[in-house]
Formats: C-alpha cells, structure tokens, sequence
C-alpha cells in the first residue's frame, strides 16, 4: 500500500502555499498519496486547527503520517515534533495544535525534531510548512524510524478541550465552531445528555435562542426554526433547515450552551 500523506492547515487554498508543500513531499517520495484534511482552519487559531485533526484522523488507515501546520509562532523558539500515537503518526508545531490528538489516546510518544538534515535549506522564517514539517513527513514515509528524527520529550505542548459541566440537571457546554453551513457545533456529546437519545424533554439554551426539539436529519427541522441534530462526530449542533444558525441566531465560537432536564 503506498504510504498516505495528510495536510491540516489555516493556509487556504488562494496562494501557492500547499501545492509547494505537496511538490516538496513528491520531490523525497513520488510514491506516496497526499490527502487534503483542510486548509480552511481559521487563521491563527490552534483550537480550531486541533478540532479538525482530532475529528478526521482515526479515518485514515494505520501508519498515516499527518502533517499539521497551524503555527502563529512560526520562525520562533516552538518546536517542531514528531507524534506517534493510535497507529498514526503526527508532523506539527509544538503549540497545542494536537491536543484533541492527545485527548484521544493512552499510547503516545513525541520527539523534538531536531535533525536538521532532513529539513530542506535554507530554512525560511516563516515558511516552516515547506522546509520542516512537509520535508519531514516525507522522509518519514520513506525510512519509518522515528527516533531517528530527534529526542523523546514528555513536556510537548497541550491545552485542555473545553468539557461540559454538569450541575443539577443542568448541563452547561459551548460551541467549540461554526461549520460551513453555519451549523453550531458544541462540545456537547449524547453520553454528556444521554436523554436526548431518548427524545425525552429538554430545553436547550444558547445565547438568547431556546432549542426545544431534537431531529434526526437536518431537513427535518421546520423552515426557520432552531433544531439539534447528533452530528455525524457525535456531538450535539444547533442548526436552520437550509440556513445558518449562526448568523440566524447571531451566536459564534464561544458562547454557553445549557441543557435543562426534566
């Protein structure tokens, strides 16, 4: 099976930045198949670029090498590491931007990559994407040794995922991002409020929007009115039937949501 490649990136897709880090991977290894996770993680922000690693890569076959470059700090003193975890392996910036990753598993090894003759030179201030970890996920491919790639570390870079909170019968989350649909995507699970499975009352609050009917699909929600649906990661969303919530509602990234039982 030819080795399988990931990118996850704030970079988008109008400039030249991921095809240059595609033909760097293909200049070391012609072999191996280069998927695209995202280059729509919100600039800058590392949570959003940990969400959508941590939700896509249990996807990929075992030994996938996932290159991750959400790096603010890019050109600074954060490390570059190498992540070996659940049968994958990880390529990325030492800022927390794998710690949904981390949240995910017990078996877990990570390296300060240090052995800079496998970056490519000269190295770049702020391109760190081409020269270290695009070169890097490819040497890797090839060779399959990763202690060869630097020094084992125990203290890499992690934050905590917002957890819900549960008091009473009140169950407090908040809504971790808005998806392309202006779906609101919660932090929220069905184990977190197991009587929604059972369709069972609730009332669920967000901002100033009160939610009061659970749907299996979106097109079940009536034309206007705010609806959850179990997404397909598994956690609770707020959303329009053919329109954006977020807008709709006027509600974003960051803003409490309650689950009021009974």
């Amino acid at each position: 099976m030819r080795p399988v490649i990931t990118l996850t990136t704030d970079y988008g897709t109008n400039d030249h930045l991921v095809g240059v880090m595609k033909g760097v991977i293909l200049t070391i290894n012609p072999d191996v198949t280069i998927v695209d996770i995202t280059h729509g993680v919100i600039a800058h922000d590392i949570l959003d670029g940990a969400l959508a690693i941590g939700q896509a890569y249990q996807y990929f076959p075992p030994k996938t090498i996932h290159v991750v470059v959400v790096d603010p700090g890019v050109g600074t003193d954060r490390r570059p590491i190498l992540a070996a975890c659940d049968q994958h392996y990880f390529v990325a910036p030492d800022n927390g931007v794998l710690s949904a990753v981390y949240d995910q598993t017990e078996a877990l090894k990570v390296w300060h990559i240090i052995s800079e003759h496998y970056f490519r030179q000269p190295i770049s201030k702020t391109f760190h994407g081409r020269d270290i970890f695009a070169p890097v996920g490819a040497w890797l491919s090839k060779s399959w040794q990763t202690s060869a790639f630097g020094e084992p570390i125990t203290d890499f870079t992690r934050f905590a995922i917002p957890k819900p909170r549960v008091s009473g019968n009140t169950v407090r989350g908040v809504v971790l991002r808005v998806d392309q649909f202006g779906n609101l995507v919660t932090n929220l699970r069905v184990e977190d409020v197991p009587k929604l499975a059972g369709n069972e009352s609730c009332t669920i609050k967000a901002g100033n929007a009160v939610v009061k009917k659970v749907v299996q699909t979106f097109a079940e929600g009536p034309s206007g009115e705010p609806v959850v649906v179990i997404g397909s990661s598994g956690y609770l969303e707020i959303c329009i039937n053919r329109a954006s919530a977020a807008r709709t509602l006027g509600i974003g990234r960051g803003t409490e949501v309650t689950v009021e039982l009974g």
